[in-house]
């Protein structure tokens, strides 16, 4: 595996996510920020943010494979949200485990999320961005 996620010590250990990752691989792979729409273009979930997240992680997916890669591969997630606030934590997560149990894998949290105040449409309540590495 090319990504080890670690948390130093000396650093916060937070379950969501880790403080370092470290990749090895040879072949850097950029996907531009997914929102919630379907292979249609249609949005998913709209006004779900669990249901948002979800699709965005499955898009991330299919743009994975089409790399060749996986999320084993994916170094840094970034997590763009509408009006974040502590309280949307639980959805987010748990759009997380949804996708995660369907694509088969480990739940990968993002490594930086930000609060924004809109997206590129007004039902789009999350945006996500992957880098990979594969080798």
């Amino acid at each position: 595996m090319a990504i080890n996620l670690v948390n130093p010590s000396g650093l916060p250990k937070i379950d969501a996510y880790r403080q370092v990752s470290i990749a090895t691989g040879s072949k850097l792979v950029f996907i531009a920020g997914q929102v919630a729409w379907d292979a249609e273009g249609i949005t998913v979930g709209e006004g779900d943010l669990a249901a948002q997240v979800e699709q965005c992680y499955l898009n991330i997916g299919t743009a994975l494979s089409e790399a060749g890669g996986c999320f084993d591969d994916v170094a840094k997630l970034t997590v763009y949200v509408v009006d974040w606030t502590p309280d949307k934590m639980t959805p987010l997560l748990e759009g997380i485990s949804r996708a995660s149990a369907k694509l088969g894998i480990t739940p990968v949290p993002p490594a930086t999320l930000l609060g924004v105040a809109a997206l590129d449409v007004p039902d789009h309540l999350v945006e996500i961005e992957a880098t990979a590495i594969l080798d």
